[in-house]
């Protein structure tokens, strides 16, 4: 079910109603189970499609309840290692070849998020933190949630069980904020991700066009087009879908946790990942990093070895943060570039802290040509890294060929100075429309403006829509 289609809209619509007219928290479950029903049978077209998917579910609550009885370390570690191993299985992950593939065709779309729902009920139960046992339709509601199903976010069960505990509350002021953060997604998915996605098509079939031998410096600044207007279009598309889903859970008495908070903003790498896709990183953080931190901490207990150790625990959770985006080789050049950006940026804030101390080096970072810079490195490095989501690995190896170690220097040092630039002339005119705003914020905050506002954008839409005939898939999905 695709998210821009009218189907989508319809669906949303019918459990907002439906919710509405049964606001109890029973109510609300009951509908939720539908709608996650419905939802999943739109991706299959028979009940052995989705078999393997019902099977892992079966087996997982059964390995949850396990481990929340036992409490054991050796039950938890078994859970672990069968969950993840069936995950990978299902996934085809490409190192095991054909030998353990399932002969017929299933969903796979989802997979990845029940995976880590499910590890993090496993560890909370080791942990004592679930005090009595998980109901199947509680269980089956918080993994197969239709709104977190595809890609997200990563909410944690505590919260999930609150939200359904307590029964729907709305008023104007509310439902008003939900729908524009609905309208607000849909932009963002059906133009702004629109656009950039036929831009990134349209550059991408040229730079890969095998009867095109532009000379390097062209064939860099089309690589580096290339890798823009992929990572626009990724932010647009994804955090589109989460504006859209934030909304609708409101509308259906869901807290549903934010996931970015303007990636663009930051200053280094660490800091655009705890901007970007939040809640999957607090997961890894929580539950790879802290755990691998902790592990390391007793076993080098020199003063002197403590701020290394963060670096050895930031290129481990980010390399596997890299590979879970893929089931190919390239995914894990992927993770990779995530962890050596991570584990870069770490060693050089340690070096930066020795050599001017923080107070110093806290201040050189507040300079307006440090910051502008900094923040195009870092997109630079986020952006020709996600190429590994877009090209397969001899095409990556060939452009890398082709390029050179000086031509992949020039196309991040090109990127980084031309983004820090345009991120400065950004904040200007940010300001600029901030000095002004007061005096239209009265007008602005009308019922009328505002239902005018949302109208112009659902035009916006539609327009851009019959220019593209439809909207780009969702593609985090494929993740």
């Amino acid at each position: 079910m695709a998210f821009t289609s009218l189907t989508f809209i319809a669906f949303i619509a019918a459990v907002v109603l439906l919710t509405s007219l049964m606001p109890s928290p029973g109510g609300r479950s009951g509908v939720l189970l539908v709608a996650n029903l419905v939802f999943i049978g739109s991706y299959v077209t028979s009940a052995e499609q989705v078999a393997p998917l019902a099977a892992f579910l079966v087996l997982c609550f059964v390995l949850i309840e396990a481990v929340r009885r036992s409490r054991s370390s050796a039950v938890l570690g078994l859970g672990l290692a069968v969950a993840i191993g069936t995950f990978i299985v299902l996934k085809k992950f490409s190192f095991l070849g054909d030998t353990l593939a399932l002969p017929f065709p299933y969903l796979i779309v989802g997979l990845s998020y029940i995976l880590f729902r499910v590890l993090h009920l496993m560890i909370d139960a080791r942990q004592g933190e679930l005090d009595r046992p998980v109901s199947p339709l509680q269980f089956f509601n918080y993994t197969c949630n239709f709104l977190a199903f595809n890609a997200g976010p990563i909410q944690r069960y505590q919260d999930h069980a609150a939200n359904s505990a307590r029964p729907l509350a709305l008023d104007e002021d509310k439902v008003y904020r939900a729908f524009a953060r609905v309208i607000k997604g849909f932009v963002k998915v059906g133009v702004v991700s629109a656009i950039f996605n036929y831009l990134f098509e349209n550059m991408s079939a040229r730079l890969l066009d095998p009867a095109a031998h532009p000379a390097v410096p062209v064939l860099g600044a089309m690589a580096v087009a290339a890798a823009v207007f992929y990572t626009v279009y990724l932010y647009a598309n994804f955090a589109g879908y989460m504006d859209i889903v934030i909304g609708v859970g409101t509308l259906i008495g869901q807290d549903v946790p934010e996931n970015f908070n303007q990636p663009f903003l930051a200053r280094n790498f660490l800091d655009f990942w705890s901007r970007w896709h939040m809640t999957l990183s607090d997961w890894f953080k929580t539950y790879l990093f802290n755990p691998l931190l902790k592990v390391l901490a007793t076993r080098f207990t020199s003063p002197r070895s403590g701020p290394y150790l963060g670096v050895i625990a930031f290129f481990v959770t980010f390399l596997v943060m890299g590979v879970w985006h893929g089931t190919t080789a390239v995914f894990v050049v992927y993770g990779l570039l995530m962890g050596a950006g991570a584990s870069i940026n770490k060693l050089w804030q340690v070096f930066m802290t020795q050599r001017f101390g923080k107070k110093r080096y806290k201040a050189l970072g507040e300079k307006t040509l440090a910051i502008g810079l900094a923040r195009g490195m870092t997109l630079s490095y986020f952006a020709l890294a996600l190429s590994c989501l877009w090209l397969d690995m001899p095409q990556l190896a060939g452009l890398v060929q082709r390029l050179g170690v000086l031509g992949l220097l020039a196309c991040y040092a090109g990127l980084s100075v031309a983004a820090g630039i345009a991120f400065l002339a950004w904040d200007a005119v940010v300001a600029l429309l901030q000095s002004v705003r007061p005096g239209v914020t009265g007008v602005s905050n009308g019922v009328i403006v505002r239902n005018l506002a949302l109208a112009l954008q659902i035009l916006v839409i539609l327009t851009v829509a019959s220019f593209f005939h439809k909207a780009p898939e969702f593609v985090y999905r494929a993740f």
